[in-house]
């Protein structure tokens, strides 16, 4: 036993060195100033040209795309666990399908279908939405490929939480207390499925935040580009910026576990 709790505090120490001396060495790189302790690449990071747009940017992309995705999918896995068990498969696959193509190949797609959609339906209503969706201020063509890129852990996610409830008894019984099949979904079901909603919530928060080619590619740009955009005239900055993101990161995944717990000790203990 005294083996065993010494091979696994080894290991966690090795991870723990993996993660933390990178970050140790991107803070001491944005600090040292030609052997001078400064953080004024941490200071003027607010006043920086691009950072405030970007990052509200990135947050409205995030927000927008969590509630599509989680729109889209806790109705679908919910029919999956009460009768359309058959489908699982096949939804499997195509949640696990942004998982197999190559983001290149992803956004060339995309770029393909804005630039055949003008020419081929310029005599169209659509061709005012192929506009619209490449709005620079909000381009809800981000938020699109976005879900399909969350859709493979929003889904493990949902179905990990589904997996540790009886969904059909909630529902039965919120239906014979003579609730409607939406009542059943929002009071007896979503309230059981708090935290796998907080779990797939923040996954597609942080792959928003760090994601990169596809806004890249279609000339958008979100934090992760902005950040990119100055790392060559401002190396310092870059970092500071990556590392107070990365913190930033950690603290939401910290506040998703407290809470996750308390709402567990408090459905327990209901």
């Amino acid at each position: 036993m005294a083996r065993l709790n010494l091979w696994r505090w080894g290991v966690l120490g090795l991870a723990g060195l993996y993660f933390l001396v990178p970050l140790a060495a991107s803070v001491v790189f944005s600090v040292d100033v030609n052997g001078r302790i400064t953080f004024d690449a941490y200071s003027s990071i607010v006043g920086t040209g691009g950072f405030v747009t970007s990052l509200l940017l990135s947050l409205e992309l995030a927000v927008a795309t969590i509630a599509v995705v989680l729109l889209l999918m806790v109705p679908a896995t919910v029919a999956l666990r009460l009768g359309a068990s058959r489908l699982r498969p096949v939804v499997e696959v195509v949640c696990s399908l942004p998982l197999v193509v190559p983001p290149i190949a992803f956004v060339a797609g995309i770029s393909t279908v804005l630039k055949w959609g003008p020419e081929y339906l310029s005599r169209t209503p659509f061709f005012q939405t192929i506009v619209a969706i490449q709005n620079p201020d909000f381009p809800v063509v981000l938020v699109l490929a976005y879900v399909v890129m969350a859709l493979p852990f929003v889904y493990r996610a949902l179905d990990a939480g589904l997996r540790a409830i009886d969904v059909r008894t909630l529902v039965e019984a919120a239906r014979s207390c003579g609730a409607s099949r939406s009542q059943a979904l929002f009071q007896a079901v979503l309230p059981n499925l708090r935290g796998a909603l907080l779990n797939a919530s923040f996954l597609t928060l942080a792959l928003v935040l760090g994601e990169y080619t596809v806004a890249q590619l279609l000339g958008f740009q979100p934090f992760a580009v902005w950040i990119v955009n100055i790392s060559g005239s401002q190396a310092q900055m870059s970092v500071a910026v990556a590392v107070l993101s990365l913190l930033v990161t950690w603290a939401l995944l910290l506040a998703l576990t407290v809470f996750g717990g308390r709402s567990r000790t408090v459905s327990s203990r209901g």
